[in-house]
């Protein structure tokens, strides 16, 4: 009888989560980035506080999509230094769950409190509580396709050492799509008549297809690195 994969896939996430605390600090740098991002913003803006209120959204989305993409180039590259990856794949485990816990791991210590913050730094943006509310529900839903998309770009840079600037090039224009439907959903709650349903299901969909397609893409790329 084989063995059920949810006790080993409990035991990797628990592991990731423990390493992605103590390389770089985890939840920590993303959210004193995103912090940075949303703070220094404003300041070449001016203080025109209506046209922070209508661009806040925008400023969030894309303060969260930099944030997201610092702990990308670790998401492999660890694995594949110290032999961890090697084994892996000879353990017989399916590594596109593998590759799918992985991406759960650095949601919950990056993206996750970057959705926390949001709310907080939306204050800085002078957004009122429904966009803050509207920007939170978005960056839930939203930012796990981010990091499933940045793993597709981690796989195919983890043979490379300083893979890091390659891997935004490839990232930022697939996040893109994610991106404008988070931006459109946030920016719907602001203007009355404006549906958000619409953009909102969209962007269900992005994440939806990138939990799909990530994890086997990522899988495949992890397979051709190793050959």
């Amino acid at each position: 009888m084989s063995e059920r994969p949810l006790p080993w896939a409990m035991t990797l996430l628990r592991r990731e989560l423990r390493l992605s605390m103590r390389v770089g600090g985890g939840a920590q740098v993303g959210v004193l980035f995103f912090l940075a991002v949303v703070t220094v913003i404003p300041f070449g803006l001016g203080p025109d506080m209506n046209l922070l209120a209508r661009i806040g959204p925008a400023i969030l989305w894309i303060g969260a999509l930099l944030a997201t993409l610092l702990g990308l180039d670790r998401l492999f590259q660890a694995d594949r230094d110290d032999g961890t990856l090697d084994l892996m794949l000879m353990a017989g485990r399916p590594l596109e769950l593998v590759v799918l816990t992985k991406c759960l791991a650095h949601w919950l210590a990056t993206g996750l409190p970057l959705v926390v913050a949001a709310p907080v730094l939306g204050i800085f943006l002078n957004l009122q509580p429904l966009a803050m509310g509207a920007v939170t529900l978005t960056l839930l839903v939203g930012t796990p396709a981010l990091t499933l998309i940045g793993a597709i770009g981690a796989a195919l840079t983890v043979s490379l050492r300083r893979g890091g600037l390659l891997l935004a090039v490839l990232v930022v224009p697939l996040a893109i799509p994610v991106l404008i439907f988070g931006v459109s959903a946030a920016n719907a709650a602001l203007v009355v008549g404006t549906p958000f349903r619409a953009p909102f299901a969209i962007l269900c969909a992005l994440s939806l297809l990138a939990a799909v397609i990530g994890p086997v893409a990522s899988a495949m790329a992890l397979r051709f690195s190793s050959d």
